[in-house]
């Protein structure tokens, strides 16, 4: 026998204000759920040519014109262009009653859409885990993408299912918690792509003609292994204790790329609280360690922690 299967809503138009990178691609992976996106609206050239390339035959038309056009519409602003784009949407007369409102904003539940929830909208809030390039490779990225979903408990099923219908997995979020669950994606993925675009940067000034290859297989394995293993995953000098390398780092860092030398010592701070916390890094090998990370000062030519009593800042508060 077949397992019962998720409620599909009904067939409908959809509509995207804002075609950014995530608009045009949810609306992509509506219409291949059998869904017809009617309208879209777009204002740089970039949002035209993304409209064009991923909706092709779909109208570019005014935000207000497109609420008029289609029963599902997806809001995919900015975040800070959120609150006074629904606002304006509701005071214009432009929201109709019982049309699905989307927003996509991982920072904001569905109060942000209150204004339109009372001219008789449905409001759902449906976050993609995902980055996108916008471009069509994002629409097969949705398969499996896990979604932040916040909704009324009378939507709820609705909201899912609609996440399923684009290749994802629903996440349920309450409202008061979407912006840790934000803040948490952003702190993993956005400054990920920070600190790789340095290491690339840092690799090519010391000679690798191809540094994108030499860290794929390193830096693959590393989000696997702390996917897997959370911080029992913490390898290299920082874990270690090693003092002196975390000094040379510095001082090369200093040297070659002055503007990485706060990031890495905040990550290295960061990394030493929690290699401690578990277990990880020897309490009589941090002492140098916190020294050296205490402000960067260190020198690399002399022993860890020679310009002063080895943790004398780095152990305060501790």
């Amino acid at each position: 026998m077949n397992a019962p299967s998720q409620p599909r809503p009904a067939r409908l138009a959809v509509g995207v204000v804002g075609a950014g990178r995530v608009g045009p691609a949810l609306a992509a992976a509506l219409r291949l759920a059998g869904h017809r996106p009617v309208a879209v609206s777009g204002v740089s050239d970039a949002s035209r040519r993304r409209a064009a390339a991923l909706l092709p035959g779909v109208p570019l038309v005014p935000p207000a014109q497109v609420l008029q056009r289609a029963e599902l519409v997806l809001l995919t602003v900015p975040d800070d262009a959120l609150p006074g784009l629904v606002q304006g949407l509701a005071e214009t007369g432009a929201v109709r009653p019982g049309q699905l409102l989307v927003h996509t904003s991982g920072r904001y539940g569905t109060a942000v859409l209150d204004p339109a929830r009372r001219a008789g909208a449905l409001p759902l809030a449906l976050h993609p885990a995902m980055t996108f390039t916008g471009t069509s490779v994002d629409v097969d990225r949705l398969a499996g993408c896990s979604f932040g979903v916040t909704a009324p408990e009378e939507l709820r099923l609705a909201a899912e299912a609609l996440v399923i219908e684009m290749g994802g997995e629903p996440e349920w979020i309450e409202e008061a918690a979407r912006p840790l669950y934000h803040a948490a994606l952003a702190l993993g993925a956005n400054h990920l792509v920070t600190l790789v675009a340095q290491s690339m940067e840092l690799l090519r000034q010391a000679g690798v003609a191809a540094p994108d290859r030499m860290l794929g297989p390193l830096l693959g394995a590393a989000l696997d292994n702390a996917l897997r293993s959370g911080d029992a995953a913490l390898t290299g000098p920082v874990a270690r204790g090693d003092a002196g390398t975390v000094a040379a780092h510095v001082a090369e860092l200093r040297k070659h790329a002055p503007a990485t030398v706060a990031g890495y010592l905040a990550m290295a701070r960061t990394t030493a609280d929690r290699a401690l916390a578990h277990g990880l890094l020897k309490p009589e090998l941090a002492e140098d360690l916190l020294g050296v990370l205490a402000d960067g000062s260190t020198r690399a030519d002399g022993p860890a922690g020679t310009d002063g009593p080895a943790g004398a800042e780095g152990d305060s508060g501790r």
